[in-house]
C-alpha cells in the first residue's frame, strides 16, 4: 500500500495547461508569420475601431436625448469635483492660517492691551504722585512764605530788641546819673 501514489489532480492540471500553452504558441507564431492574416487582421481591426466609433457617437446621441450622462459626462464631473475638491483643500488650508494669524493678532493686541493697561495704570500713578508733588510745593510755597514772615518778624524783634537794649543802657545811664546826682547831693549836704 505504501507504493501507491497519491493522485494529484493539480499536477495533471498544470501538465494540461502546459502543454495547451505551447500548441497555442505554434499556433500564433505560425500566424504571425503569414501575410494574408496580418492584412486580415489589420482591415478587422480598422472595421472594428470605426465600428466602435460609430457605437460611441450613436451612445452619445441617445443619451443626449434620453438625458442621459455618458461615460465621458461623467468623467468630466469626476474631474471637476477633483477640482472642487482640491479648491476646497486649498481653501481650507487659507482658512487655517487665517486663524492662525488671527490667533496671533489677538495675543499680540492682548499683549499691547496689557501693556496699555499697565501704561494706564503709571500714568494714574504719575498723575496721583503730581497732584500730591503740587500740594508738597504750594505747602512748601506757604512754609517759605511763613519763614519769609517769620524772618521779617524776627529782624522787627531784633530790631526791637536792639532798641530796647538801647532804652536799657539809657536807662541804666540815667539810672547812674540819678544814682551819681543823689550821691552827689547826699554828698553836698
Amino acid at each position: 500500500m505504501s507504493d501507491n501514489k497519491n493522485y494529484d489532480p493539480y499536477e495533471s492540471l498544470h501538465k494540461f495547461s502546459l502543454l495547451w500553452e505551447k500548441q497555442l504558441n505554434d499556433l500564433f507564431f505560425l500566424w504571425t508569420n503569414n501575410n494574408e492574416f496580418l492584412k486580415m487582421s489589420n482591415i478587422g481591426t480598422q472595421v472594428h475601431s470605426r465600428n466602435l466609433e460609430r457605437f460611441k457617437k450613436n451612445q452619445e446621441a441617445f443619451a443626449s436625448l434620453l438625458n442621459i450622462p455618458t461615460k465621458t459626462d461623467v468623467e468630466n464631473v469626476a474631474a471637476l469635483t477633483i477640482q472642487a475638491e482640491e479648491k476646497m483643500d486649498a481653501l481650507e488650508e487659507q482658512i487655517w492660517q487665517l486663524q492662525d494669524s488671527m490667533k496671533t493678532q489677538s495675543k499680540e493686541i492682548e499683549s499691547v492691551v496689557e501693556v496699555s493697561k499697565e501704561i494706564i495704570k503709571l500714568t494714574k500713578q504719575l498723575k496721583t504722585e503730581l497732584v500730591k508733588t503740587k500740594k508738597e510745593l504750594a505747602d512748601t510755597n506757604d512754609l517759605h512764605l511763613e519763614l519769609q514772615e517769620m524772618k521779617y518778624e524776627l529782624a522787627k524783634l531784633n530790631s526791637f530788641k536792639e532798641e530796647f537794649d538801647i532804652l536799657k543802657k539809657f536807662i541804666e545811664k540815667d539810672q547812674e546819673v540819678e544814682l551819681l546826682a543823689a550821691a552827689g547831693s547826699s554828698t553836698s549836704k
